[in-house]
């Protein structure tokens, strides 16, 4: 368990919104989906969850219940209007859940390496499913070449490897720096590239489902969306590795 920042005693869904403000993590990186729009929508969420007395653990168990509903719906209904507000709905909702438990954990005085693991292990499914959904769906309901079904397995190969790029490049780089005490060198945030990102946020990706209702403008900003995470991934891949080449 992490250990406690302040012995916080919220009273009221007003209280716990402040204190969580004088606890968030660095925006150092952060999409600007996330920075803009996912971190406040999940910050009202974490005070709302601090009133009923949810763990970090509960929070993500529920921000999970709405990811794979909406994953599940992706795969299973026909696209129209009803089913692009409902999985878009279900993937936003999930997102900002996903946002709350670690601010929660943090309004409560830290959080613990179990609940960090569940977090992970869930998007880690997440990544794993949703673009074999989009496969699904795509196979059974599009009008588009047999070729493009390469473009959700191509996306699915890249965010795999994108996120397992990032978590261990993290989880070295945090090892080190226990090892040696010296601080890993940091840059000042960047709202530029924050926007430059945009191609790769998986919150305007779960805004792009909107476009069901028409599957052929969907199926092109998805292709978007997937050449920008494959050529993003090829480029910060080399990044990550020199990064802990300086380190070493």
């Amino acid at each position: 368990m992490l250990n406690r920042l302040w012995p916080v005693q919220a009273t009221s869904f007003r209280d716990s919104l402040r204190n969580l403000k004088a606890v968030q993590k660095t925006s150092r990186g952060a999409p600007f989906y996330s920075l803009v729009i996912n971190r406040p929508l999940g910050r009202f969420f974490a005070a709302g969850a601090h009133q009923l007395g949810l763990t970090p653990n509960h929070v993500t168990l529920i921000s999970a219940a709405f990811t794979f509903s909406g994953i599940v719906l992706l795969a299973a209904l026909k696209p129209g209007v009803l089913t692009a507000l409902l999985v878009t709905g279900a993937l936003v909702l999930g997102y900002a859940l996903d946002a709350s438990d670690g601010q929660l954990a943090r309004l409560r005085g830290g959080g613990s390496l179990s609940g960090e693991w569940l977090d992970h292990s869930i998007d880690s499914v997440k990544i794993a499913t949703l673009h074999l959904a989009v496969l699904i769906t795509a196979y059974r309901n599009f009008d588009v070449p047999l070729w493009w079904m390469f473009v959700p397995l191509a996306f699915t190969a890249a965010y795999v490897v994108h996120f397992f790029g990032m978590l261990l490049t993290d989880l070295l780089t945090r090892v080190r720096v226990a090892q040696t005490g010296t601080p890993a060198a940091t840059t000042a945030p960047s709202r530029v590239m924050s926007v430059l990102k945009l191609p790769t946020d998986y919150g305007f990706l779960c805004l792009s489902f909107l476009l069901l209702a028409v599957p052929t403008a969907f199926a092109v900003i998805y292709t978007a969306f997937a050449v920008a995470m494959v050529g993003y991934t090829a480029l910060v891949l080399p990044r990550w590795y020199g990064r802990l080449k300086r380190i070493d």
